[in-house]
């Protein structure tokens, strides 16, 4: 089963898919471990771990997270492609690489290019429809294989008005995007954008916004949460670090810590590599 095979499988077979943030391998393989089909490589995440900007991010870059986290995982692994890193042109060079890098799909979102830092800020420009379709379509073309998944992601809610969404919508799906994302402001419009969408639908929000039953019921296919596993390490790394230089303590049991890590090579998949390491590295008494 391709990598994207992995995710349509999933959104057929799965009431609604919950992809996590798996911003490295480790992570990749404890949302694995916990059961989750998906994970997600999030731009702002990555951004943020880097100390810039996602704008200023380059595919390579993506692109290498990409590779560390789908060698080894089995989830199928969804990109943040943010813009697609400039025109049609850009986009078509961003799915061959972000594929061949094993994601299983993308999401490309119809911002300005470059993409511009003060989108952090709830600043967004966006560009227009038929630019946005020709980007669609460059990326539908550039797939090598077929179920590659194309999220076409629209900021039009927040930047222009619902209608607009829904409009900027259809016109993606028709373009060829497997699924629209996009976020809704109020209750009225989680309803509805399903029922005036034509293709499955996609958003980017914390887990625990909804249950899952709730989401299935509204009719929402895929659920994005970038924030959840990042904020909850720096809150706790913060307040760690904090209270050391504070009181000399992390407040932190040295046992538990320890015991922790000790589980690290299991989560992280060493004991495959022990296993060739004993069968040709000679032994010493």
């Amino acid at each position: 089963m391709t990598p994207g095979q992995k995710l349509r499988h999933a959104l057929a077979s799965e009431k609604v898919v919950f992809a996590p943030l798996t911003l490295d391998a480790l992570t990749g393989r404890i949302a694995e471990r916990a059961g989750f089909s998906a994970g997600y490589i999030s731009g702002g995440a990555l951004g943020f771990a880097h100390g810039v900007s996602e704008a200023l991010l380059t595919l390579t870059e993506i692109a290498d997270v990409t590779q560390h986290v789908t060698a080894r995982t089995d989830i199928a692994v969804i990109v943040d492609g943010g813009v697609g890193f400039g025109d049609a042109v850009h986009t078509t060079r961003t799915i061959q690489v972000v594929e061949a890098a094993g994601a299983a799909g993308i999401e490309i979102e119809d911002q300005v290019a470059p993409k511009r830092v003060s989108h952090h800020r709830g600043i967004e420009h966006l560009i227009e429809i038929g630019e946005m379709t020709d980007k669609i379509r460059a990326a539908v073309g550039a797939r090598s294989d077929s179920d590659f998944v194309i999220i076409a992601r629209t900021g039009a809610v927040r930047n222009e008005s619902f209608e607009k969404a829904i409009e900027r919508g259809n016109a993606y799906a028709d373009a060829g995007a497997d699924l629209v994302m996009l976020m809704p402001t109020n209750e009225a419009e989680w309803q509805e954008a399903p029922r005036r969408i034509g293709v499955p639908l996609a958003t980017i929000t914390s887990l625990d916004t909804r249950l899952p039953t709730e989401w299935a019921t509204l009719g929402w296919d895929l659920i994005i949460d970038p924030f959840t596993a990042q904020t909850a390490a720096v809150n706790a790394i913060s307040n760690a670090y904090q209270q050391f230089r504070q009181s000399g303590t992390t407040g932190l049991d040295p046992n538990e810590i320890f015991a922790h890590y000790r589980l690290l090579p299991d989560i992280a998949g060493f004991q495959e590599l022990y296993e060739i390491e004993d069968r040709t590295t000679e032994k010493t008494s």
